[in-house]
């Protein structure tokens, strides 16, 4: 929450103290939890690997499970790299969340069984999808501005040194027409 921690308020700085705390202990809960996606991987891997006959021949839906759970462990570190980015900013990267639904979206159509889904929800599906991609393209092109930065915000009387227009300077004598500028 930017901005809070410079006000004068002491409750305020105890607050975002508090807020801070939290998100640190999430960050430790979301490694936990990666290092358990890990563990849950590797183990049904394994497990549907070497519990099929003939041994190391997967089925289509054991490949397709062992891709939900590779993307729920990849939507995991997203999520992880969103909080360490606000941890480190006290911003939410709004670029890097949508990106994040967008993966987890994927992971729902990834995993989807067409045979026993309506077509009512797939549609629901192909809508979120479009919304979120729209979303991202629109959060992408704000921030693709010259030089790399987004303008900053702020009163309209006061220009950035990069829009500051010299005027034109009045032309020397003897030569009509043209200015000390070119």
């Amino acid at each position: 929450m930017p901005g809070l921690g410079d006000s004068p308020d002491p409750l305020l700085k105890v607050l975002q103290r508090i807020i801070r705390f939290a998100v640190r202990v999430l960050a430790t809960l979301m490694t936990v939890l990666i290092l358990l996606g890990v563990a849950d991987v590797t183990w049904m891997l394994f497990e549907k690997a070497m519990g099929s006959s003939p041994r190391f021949v997967l089925s289509i839906s054991d490949i397709l499970a062992t891709f939900g759970a590779f993307l729920a462990v990849l939507i995991a570190i997203e999520i992880f790299v969103n909080i360490v980015m606000y941890l480190r900013e006290d911003v939410i990267h709004v670029k890097i969340v949508v990106a994040t639904a967008l993966m987890a979206i994927a992971r729902k159509v990834i995993i989807l069984d067409f045979s026993e889904t309506n077509a009512d929800f797939v549609w629901a599906t192909a809508g979120v999808i479009l919304a979120t991609s729209i979303a991202y393209w629109l959060v992408d092109k704000a921030e693709d501005v010259p030089g790399g930065q987004r303008p900053q915000p702020g009163p309209a009387s006061q220009m950035s040194p990069q829009m500051h227009v010299e005027p034109p300077t009045v032309a020397p004598a003897g030569k009509p027409g043209a200015t000390e500028n070119g």
